[in-house]
């Protein structure tokens, strides 16, 4: 009898848990705030909003009004970091989620997601060696519907944010030249380093460095060459985590320590580390809409004078 009430117990609590995982927690939107002191000393701050992972479909409006509602901080500067679609008829939303944003200086790069439909696939393989599952990622993706990347890309170039795929590139915010290195996904291979490899244009008051996932070999390289400011998403700060102790996975390389929030690479830090963001990002996979103990943001990093 015992043993009967706590296995329903047990069911008890995971039903409650899952109710409150994929109905409440996975549609409350927070922003992130955070002051990174990476500019040099004396220097006036920059605001900038990082996005990441918003998973859009087309029905999903509230999520776009939210993230529409981000323009209100009004931003110096947004790094889109991939993976906004959901849905092979989602541009439109995505559009109407970003417009106000599209006329602010920004950068963006695409993950895999912007690259492919998603599919189905089980949660607890996110558990298994990071090598057997970009075997089985690349098994799924080649037998995935083709996203419409190019329109959307497209769209993103055409309102002036800078395409940051697998090239360099610099822009003038709040009078402040910035330098900029990004790449195509690492999830899918795609980063192409000695693309972008080499230091940050000459002059310039700010290197950042932007990919979607946070490999080790991109974000090593990115701190080698001078890159003082590192910025990613993918990982959805572990999505389903367990109250504290925190995330289980990070679907890459990173440990699970830095799987979201400021922190520094590498992470002993010293001279020459650099600044590290990774979002925890704003949605799920449509096949996946649940998030435990991280709830789905947007974060606005305040760049300020090194003290």
């Amino acid at each position: 009898m015992v043993g009967k009430r706590v296995a329903l117990g047990v069911a008890a609590a995971a039903a409650a848990g899952l109710v409150y995982s994929a109905g409440y927690e996975v549609n409350s939107y927070r922003l992130r705030r955070f002051d990174v002191p990476v500019l040099a000393p004396g220097s006036r701050p920059l605001r900038v909003l990082h996005i990441s992972d918003l998973h859009l479909t087309p029905s999903m409006h509230r999520r776009a009004a939210w993230i529409r509602g981000l323009a209100a901080l009004e931003p110096d500067l947004v790094v889109n970091t991939g993976d906004n679609l959901a849905h092979p008829e989602a541009i439109p939303t995505v559009l109407e989620a970003l417009e106000p944003l599209l006329s602010v200086p920004g950068v963006f790069v695409f993950g895999s997601n912007d690259y492919f439909a998603p599919q189905f696939k089980n949660p607890a393989r996110y558990l298994l060696p990071l090598e057997r599952i970009q075997r089985s990622n690349a098994r799924t993706h080649a037998t995935a519907v083709d996203l419409p990347w190019k329109e959307l890309r497209d769209e993103f170039r055409s309102a002036g944010w800078l395409d940051l795929t697998n090239t360099r590139g610099t822009l003038t915010v709040d009078g402040r030249r910035l330098a900029f290195a990004g790449v195509d996904d690492p999830h899918l291979g795609r980063d192409r380093l000695s693309e972008v490899t080499g230091p940050p244009a000459a002059g310039a008051d700010l290197a950042v460095g932007v990919a979607h996932a946070p490999y080790l070999r991109v974000l090593d390289a990115f701190q080698r060459d001078g890159y003082r400011l590192l910025l990613a998403g993918h990982t959805h700060g572990g999505q389903l985590c367990v109250p504290g102790f925190g995330a289980l996975v990070t679907n890459c390389d990173l440990d699970t320590a830095r799987v979201k929030w400021v922190s520094r690479h590498p992470r002993a830090g010293g001279a020459g580390a650099a600044w590290m963001h990774v979002s925890a990002g704003l949605g799920t996979s449509p096949y996946a809409r649940v998030r435990f103990a991280c709830p789905p943001e947007a974060t606005l990093l305040t760049l300020t004078g090194e003290r």
